[in-house]
């Protein structure tokens, strides 16, 4: 299986990718290392990314992210500095992808915990996680030709310690636990579905 993943060169991309290099064609991208460069707020560099790699059978999106800031300190523009980064740069790897993928390809992107369990200063990433969340319950009932999309949200994990303090009484969960749900993602049947590692 071709599987493109973007955001391999960071934290979870990099677990990720180690996982599905074992028994398939990765293709790494990521915004200024990896095979490939993408800049997923920009819809010519994800076109260009396409039309460089050609067909592929599955991709994984780990990539994105969104500001850290208490709603009193928040304007339009901070907050749509997140939304077209982690929530539309994603959603637009489907768009644009969907014209690329082979037919019974799938999507998988990244959306979090912040969507149900929010923590101080986090209002930006719990929209953004919740968009994607409902753009994948909905996408996946119309996006066509037996492709699939789904969404991975985990909880923090445990490879990021500096973010524990970001969410107090939360048990950060195991790598291992985040690359099966991508793993249940791409190699199973499910589609239109959020799963949860908490």
């Amino acid at each position: 299986m071709k599987i493109i993943i973007v955001g391999a060169t960071g934290t979870l991309g990099k677990k990720v990718t180690e996982a599905f290099a074992q028994k398939h064609e990765i293709i790494r991208v990521g915004n200024t290392k990896g095979d490939v460069q993408v800049d997923i707020t920009n819809e010519t560099s994800i076109k260009n990314m396409f039309e460089l790699i050609g067909p592929f059978d599955a991709l994984i999106s780990t990539s994105g992210k969104g500001p850290f800031a208490p709603v009193n300190q928040l304007t339009g523009e901070v907050f749509k500095s997140g939304l077209l980064d982690k929530l539309l740069g994603q959603i637009n790897l489907v768009l644009i992808g969907q014209h690329y993928i082979n037919k019974g390809g799938s999507f998988t992107l990244t959306s979090g915990i912040l969507s149900e369990r929010p923590v101080a200063s986090g209002s930006v990433l719990s929209t953004i996680n919740g968009g994607l969340n409902a753009f994948i319950l909905a996408a996946a009932r119309e996006i066509g030709s037996g492709i699939r999309i789904n969404a991975v949200s985990p909880n923090v994990v445990e490879d990021s310690p500096a973010f524990f303090d970001s969410f107090p009484g939360e048990i950060p969960v195991t790598m291992e636990k985040v690359i099966k749900a991508y793993e249940k993602s791409v190699l199973g049947i499910i589609t239109g579905e959020v799963i949860k590692v908490y």
